[in-house]
């Protein structure tokens, strides 16, 4: 529109000129209007204005200029009242919606099929326990548009799902004479939303027998509920009927097979699907993220973040928020941190989901001091922030931290405790050697905050135990407990065992673990290097022959470093990387240094069969080792060294490893499977209690 015909004193085209500015959410020229209206129009502006008027500011969710619009309007008509309302329930402001909705009423307005819908969406997000909804609907009937009305019915219908009145809204539902399929949507979508796949998936079933045909909404609800069950054949049965219909055209459904693809761990199907949708939004990008990041295939799901850039995607908080748990599962620090610099230049670093998300892949890549950085600098915190925080410490044992921040979420009463910040803490207390405080935590959870222990904190407190030399009290505490005892359970008390020497004990778990999962080698393993270490040789032995003749195999232990964007895999005894000759002679020298300082290698589990000597060489062909070496000899002074192994550092690696961070300076941090390990100045994270 010219801005000529914007400025003329005739009301139409005033009315034009604001409606435009709805168009083009302009609130600049929708002022602009207003105030051409006041000084063209007096001595009063026509009531259609002011009807268009509160519509702009409802719209644009200017709430106190709507406000003042429609007090203005010196005859008010329904019209007024519902662009009010519908603007105000729109922005979630439910107490001005139902306060405007209240005050028509009181001025004899009749509200009409548009402003019911309008109220009750409103009263849908109202404070809990309103009777507002109630209130409403008794109303409606009066006016005559329930049940009849489809429109009004389904508005009141996800009010009552909404508010948690599942029985007043069945009941609706089942009064209802026209059930078109936007009620029968109503139902399927807040039982996925309340955590009741089934009830979606039944009423889909209701929609086709009743003769209905399903929308792209149905479409989108029945693949949530089959992901939210698992239901992968009928799912996959679905897919054809949708490819049928050609619902797949539609990218909302392409995004919700990928999902459910993805939930029910078939990445690869997930994929099939992202690769022949025609068009793609941010949601298609980072449910595909998500499908890689739920099955373990963090790498690839890295690779989806870098296509969807390529692709011209813009980073939203949903996408780096998802990345950065893949960078979490693949211990990647750096990448990570590429990450937060994406974050702070979109200007999202703040929203809570994606400083959780920094908080948590902080915490799990060891670099805690990064996490706090985030955590303090949030304006707000969630559940998910308090347990990433607390996880963080755990993960490298520092129990007195770990409990400091539980303190702080308690006193803040910003959010409660769930069992996972039980976990954690237990966890760190275990780690951290506060054996009193944990267990009394464990011993109290339930009357304190109303958690009913579950096996991950009655494995955490076996761990707990046992680590302190308590495995026979650790032991009671599993044959006591309410629920089969887990393989988790039966480990930790094992790992007690072996530690402190608790042989007889330690055989017991080892014959449980045996039973439960069979034909893993690291049970095996465990038992046979804590049978050799009280020098119970023959049976050491039975027990790697009886592996051998049943065909387990013994998972080779390695460890890797990242130089330069390349991953650098070692071996025990490894001599086949370029730099062999020279990570040789550096671990020679150290050696040397490293026993004028005092160091002796500890050979209690090398081969018994061996000279002291050649158990000497062997302890120190360890992979960590060999990672360490090549480390030293390429990165940079000053730059930590960051070390990976898939199984426990063993007790001589992490005598050394003290040592040589002393003798060289350099902060060597070692992520095995069980925890991090900080080495600087001759001293560990872990103190020694690991």
């Amino acid at each position: 529109m010219r801005a000529g015909a914007a400025m003329s004193a005739d009301p139409q085209l005033l009315a034009a000129a604001v409606e435009a500015a709805i168009a083009s959410r302009s609130p600049r020229l929708g002022r602009a209007a207003h105030a051409r209206a006041l000084r063209l129009l007096s001595p009063g502006i026509p009531p259609f204005i002011c009807a268009h008027l509160v519509n702009l500011y409802s719209k644009l969710d200017l709430p106190a200029a709507a406000a003042s619009a429609l007090v203005s309007d010196p005859s008010p008509t329904v019209v007024s009242f519902t662009a009010f309302i519908s603007g105000a329930a729109q922005h979630a402001r439910p107490l001005p919606a139902l306060s405007a909705f209240a005050a028509m009423l009181r001025l004899g307005l009749r509200p009409n099929d548009f402003t019911f819908p309008s109220a009750f969406k409103a009263a849908a997000s109202a404070p809990t326990r309103s009777a507002a909804g109630p209130q409403i609907h008794a109303l409606a009937i009066r006016f005559g548009y329930l049940p009849a009305d489809a429109f009004v019915s389904c508005a009141a219908l996800d009010m009552y799902f909404k508010t948690g009145r599942l029985g007043l809204a069945r009941r609706l539902f089942e009064e209802m004479p026209n059930r078109n399929v936007v009620a029968w949507n109503a139902v399927m979508t807040n039982a996925v939303l309340d955590g009741r796949p089934l009830e979606t998936v039944q009423a889909y079933f209701g929609l086709r027998e009743a003769g209905g045909m399903p929308n792209v909404v149905s479409v989108c609800a029945f693949f949530n509920a089959c992901a939210g069950a698992m239901l992968l054949l009928p799912g996959a049965q679905f897919h054809g009927f949708v490819v049928k219909c050609g619902f797949d055209m539609d990218v909302s459904v392409s995004n919700a097979m990928v999902d459910f693809y993805g939930k029910c761990r078939c990445a690869e199907k997930a994929k099939m699907v992202f690769d022949v949708m025609r068009v793609r939004n941010s949601v298609s990008w980072c449910s595909m993220v998500v499908a890689y990041a739920q099955n373990g295939a963090e790498e690839d799901a890295f690779a989806v973040y870098l296509g969807a850039r390529r692709a011209g995607e813009e980073p939203t908080d949903f996408m780096v928020s998802s990345v950065l748990t893949t960078c979490a599962g693949l211990l990647g620090l750096d990448l990570g941190r590429a990450l937060h610099a994406v974050a702070v230049r979109s200007c999202i670093e703040a929203n809570i989901f994606v400083a959780s998300a920094l908080v948590d892949m902080y915490g799990k890549c060891g670099g805690v001091e990064d996490a706090q950085h985030v955590f303090f600098d949030m304006p707000r915190r969630n559940l998910v922030t308090w347990n990433a925080m607390i996880g963080g410490h755990a993960n490298i044992g520092d129990a007195i931290n770990a409990l400091a921040v539980f303190s702080d979420m308690i006193a803040s009463g910003e959010t409660a405790p769930n069992y996972i910040t039980l976990v954690n803490v237990i966890t760190a207390c275990s780690r951290g050697g506060l054996t009193k405080e944990g267990y009394e935590l464990f011993e109290t959870m339930k009357e304190r905050f109303g958690i009913q222990p579950r096996t991950e904190h009655y494995a955490c407190v076996v761990d707990l135990l046992g680590r302190a030399g308590m495995e026979e009290r650790a032991y009671e505490i599993i044959q006591r407990m309410p629920m089969r005892p887990s393989i988790s359970l039966w480990g930790a008390l094992l790992g007690a065992c072996k530690m402190h020497g608790k042989t007889e004990l330690g055989r017991i778990a080892a014959e449980k673990l045996f039973e439960l999962d069979p034909q893993d080698s690291g049970n095996h393993v465990l038992l046979s290097n804590m049978l050799a270490s009280a020098g119970r040789w023959a049976e050491a032995t039975y027990v790697r022959k009886e592996m051998k003749d049943v065909g387990i195999k013994k998972d080779p232990g390695c460890s890797w470093i990242t130089w330069k964007n390349g991953v650098h895999v070692f071996h025990a005894k490894d001599t086949k990387h370029e730099m062999n000759s020279e990570i040789r002679a550096l671990l020679a020298k150290l050696k040397k240094q490293m026993q004028a300082s005092g160091y002796m290698p500890d050979t209690q589990y090398s081969l018994y069969d061996l000279e002291e000597e050649e158990k000497e060489s062997e302890v120190f062909q360890h992979s960590e080792k060999l990672a360490l070496a090549y480390g030293l000899i390429h990165i940079p002074p000053g730059v930590p060294i960051r070390i990976t192994k898939n199984l426990r550092i063993c007790v001589d690696c992490h005598r050394a490893f003290k040592f040589i961070s002393g003798i060289v300076d350099r902060e060597i941090i070692v992520r095995d499977n069980n925890r991090f390990h900080h080495f600087k100045q001759y001293e560990c994270s872990c103190k020694d209690y690991w």
